[in-house]
């Protein structure tokens, strides 16, 4: 008679219609591309407040009426949100998954934003697009580098001349939330964005496994 090898208890786990199926989801397009429900929230706020954190010292010398107008103004939603929206698809949600199957994680977050800098002016947007891109790895989300790329599109890059145009103690303390904020966003980046958070199962093991 045939000896029938024992099943194991890893291999049944593993072959159940339920664990199949729920492996199907999980590795779905969607969740690649970074489209998904679970975590959508907080990965909108961290990533918005990280952002503005970076951009502290321009925000004070904006006035509030200043955002009113722009959303009513077409010129400023096309390069604000419809561009960003397009870019972040193709250079984030396509692009960096893909480079994720043949790079290290870090590797991949600095070489996905040459192909957008190519395009654009090349420093400040591979600087930029390496910023987005650890967004997307850490959160799994596309709309957390989408509403990055659409608050710094409306921000620009900071005008540090107009801080002399200001007298003291305005320039003193401007210059100090300058400062604060690139601290505080370089202190917060990491374990504001932590995988977990945001329910990312597919990214947070490629994220452990940078770090052993």
């Amino acid at each position: 008679t045939e000896i029938q090898q024992p099943i194991t208890r890893r291999s049944e786990v593993t072959d159940h219609p339920s664990t199949i199926k729920k492996r199907f989801f999980s590795a779905s397009i969607w969740q690649l591309l970074g489209l998904r429900v679970r975590g959508l929230f907080p990965a909108v706020l961290t990533s918005l407040v990280l952002t503005m954190m970076l951009f502290l010292g321009p925000l004070c010398m904006q006035e509030p009426m200043y955002w009113v107008s722009n959303f009513q103004n077409l010129i400023w939603v096309r390069n604000h949100i419809v561009a960003p929206l397009s870019e972040e698809f193709t250079f984030r949600a396509c692009m960096l998954p893909l480079l994720l199957q043949c790079f290290q994680p870090i590797t991949a977050i600095f070489v996905c934003p040459l192909f957008f800098g190519i395009g654009f002016q090349l420093s400040y947007t591979t600087i930029f697009g390496a910023y987005s891109a650890f967004l997307f790895f850490k959160t799994g989300h596309f709309v957390a580098p989408l509403t990055a790329h659409a608050f710094c599109n409306h921000m620009g890059f900071p005008d540090f001349a107009e801080i002399l145009t200001y007298k003291d103690p305005r320039r003193c303390f401007l210059i100090f939330l300058y400062v604060i904020g690139l601290v505080a966003w370089c202190a917060l980046l990491d374990p504001l964005t932590n995988p977990a958070w945001y329910s990312n199962e597919i990214y947070k093991r490629n994220y452990y496994r940078s770090h052993e």
